[in-house]
């Protein structure tokens, strides 16, 4: 096997010891004839002629591969060797993201399916295993002309265009193994609350009836305890609330913030008689988002939003981050700029990149990967994926904002179809019962059915036009963006903040990628003027915004209207970007 890229822990908010990344070198072939099946390639006991770098998808230079063509059913095998420390336990197999329909087999044993292209899956793939000789088999299946499937920025046809990037198909995200015991701990929600000063446990367990068990947990906060508390275990499920009595250390909070980043170490002991049969280590941040009083609040202070748009892909490795440092250092030029958010566009994340924002202290809007058009089997389709996604995310203190449709994507007559404005409604509510802690838009940009956010999308690059349209309630609410009214009828603007979540888009070619932006500098002082122009209206005491979102992070493929170019070279200092930002 040639050299692991990703082999940082995927999961760092819940942890083991016991665990085995499989990323690396892979067998892999295109079925472009779908005659794999048939002629039993998922048995595992025939060699597949390519060879590609998991977790890059074929389409990028990383896979080893780079073909970019249409391919839309793909194999992968490798062997498997089990460790000796997972002798006498179950052992699971992860997906971080397989890229649309995946069928798993172990030793020709069918132990997996899951359709959805941005969320995880896991199996128990212990009785498919041998003593020896063991393989592993992935089919994965994409449908790249399909409009309705929930898909992101990439697009249907053969090449980049507008606003839609290359393809991905297939493995995208690592791949592993951990050791788990025949009692175990599944998952565990976490909700902290700063007025109670508290944090809300909801942990679920599998393997536990006829056990006599007990879980026991310990909080830290820079390595000093701060408490630690024991339940006996009657159910798959145990809710409990520990209060959390440190939350101001002489004087200082130790709230969560983007200034301040303050994280709570967690470990999670499940023990059975005077044995810890399972452990998994966290972290949360106490922290809460409100609205009150018509202002959007971070721990019950008014929050301006500066964020930046930042769509999450990578020259070499497309949807997939080539490194942990690579994410790490978006963050740190996100916060370098005086951005304190980030808006991931068209993308269920990278979970380590939620790590970086939770520990460095930058804010997030989850967004999902929406799809284009609008039919019932979509539908079925995005609500998985999307009850999946917030599922995976919603302990992470950094996210602050629910984001399940933007512009009307997969809901296109949204202003006159009462059934799409129906199912925007639907997703409303629906995030809201996965999780009343956060607010949600229910369509960013315009189009908007009821929300708790007034999202506008408004690429206007005259700073007169600009500082007029938004001096007042009543004229940034009248605005029509993109010829688009904002609220759909029978839904009209009801007090909510109103925040600037796409603009700017200045294209300046800083490189040898040839594209195109919203508007276009000619220079490094054109740049800065024109930057200056849409940002700083928005600074004064005349806005009415209470937050922004630059468009965007970085240049991406043939859009060159990053802040940064697609290599992540400063178009013009960091500095200057900052105090621009500051409105200096």
């Amino acid at each position: 096997m040639s050299t692991i890229y990703r082999s940082e822990h995927p999961r760092p908010q819940f942890m083991r010891d016991s665990w085995l990344n499989l990323n690396g070198e892979w067998e892999f072939a295109f079925d472009d004839e779908n005659t794999g099946t048939s002629e039993g390639w998922h048995k595992g006991d025939r060699p597949l002629p390519l060879r590609i770098q998991v977790p890059f998808a074929f389409q990028s230079k990383l896979s080893g591969i780079a073909d970019p063509a249409v391919h839309d059913t793909v194999w992968y095998r490798r062997s498997l060797d089990i460790p000796a420390e997972f002798a006498g336990k179950k052992t699971i197999l992860h997906f971080g993201a397989v890229d649309y329909l995946a069928s798993v087999w172990v030793n020709g044993v069918l132990v997996a399916t899951h359709e959805g292209g941005h969320t995880p899956f896991q199996t128990d793939i212990t009785e498919a295993l041998r003593e020896a000789d063991n393989w592993l088999v992935v089919k994965a299946v994409d449908f790249s002309r399909d409009t309705t499937l929930p898909r992101g920025k990439q697009f249907w046809l053969d090449e980049s265009a507008s606003i839609f990037y290359t393809r991905t198909t297939g493995i995208w995200q690592t791949v592993w193994m951990e050791a788990v015991a025949t009692a175990s701990i599944d998952r565990v929600r976490m909700i902290p609350d700063i007025d109670r000063n508290a944090i809300e446990l909801h942990s679920y367990f599998r393997g536990t009836a006829g056990r006599s068990l007990k879980l026991k947990v310990e909080v830290t906060f820079e390595g000093e305890p701060v408490v630690e508390e024991t339940y006996s275990i009657t159910d798959d499920r145990l809710n409990r609330t520990i209060g959390l009595r440190d939350l101001y250390d002489r004087g200082a909070s130790r709230h969560w913030s983007p200034q301040h980043p303050r994280l709570y170490d967690i470990v999670f002991s499940l023990i059975e008689g005077d044995a810890v049969i399972d452990q998994a280590t966290s972290y949360f941040g106490m922290r809460k988002v409100s609205i009150e009083g018509g202002k959007l609040c971070l721990n019950n202070r008014p929050f301006f939003s500066k964020m930046v748009l930042d769509q999450g892909y990578f020259p070499d490795g497309n949807l997939t981050p080539p490194s942990d440092e690579a994410i790490r250092k978006d963050v740190e030029l996100t916060k370098e700029m005086g951005f304190n958010g980030a808006r991931k566009h068209q993308k269920l994340e990278d979970p380590r990149y939620l790590y970086w924002c939770d520990k460095l202290g930058l804010v997030v809007w989850s967004e999902a990967a929406n799809a284009y058009q609008f039919t019932e089997e979509y539908v079925q389709k995005f609500t998985k994926e999307w009850m999946e996604s917030v599922e995976r995310d919603a302990n992470h203190p950094s996210i602050i904002a629910w984001v399940p449709l933007n512009e009307s994507w997969g809901v296109p007559n949204i202003q006159v179809d009462k059934q799409q404005q129906d199912h925007a409604m639907a997703m409303y509510y629906l995030t809201k019962s996965l999780d009343p802690t956060r607010p949600v838009i229910s369509n960013d940009g315009w189009e908007l059915v009821k929300t708790d956010l007034f999202n506008i999308h408004d690429y206007e690059w005259r700073r007169e036009v600009l500082e007029e349209r938004y001096s007042t309630v009543e004229n940034a609410i009248e605005t029509m963006p993109a010829n688009r009214r904002l609220a759909v009828e029978g839904y009209p603007y009801a007090g909510q903040p109103i925040l600037l979540t796409e603009f700017g888009g200045i294209s300046y070619k800083k490189s040898d990628w040839e594209g195109w932006g919203y508007s276009g500098a000619d220079n490094d002082e054109d740049f800065e003027q024109r930057l200056r122009a849409v940002i700083q209206p928005f600074h004064g005491a005349g806005s009415v915004v209470q937050g922004y979102c630059y468009t965007q992070l970085t240049d991406v493929e043939q859009e060159i209207n990053g802040l940064l170019t697609y290599d992540r070279i400063p178009k013009i200092p960091l500095e200057l970007i900052r105090a621009i930002n500051e409105g200096k």
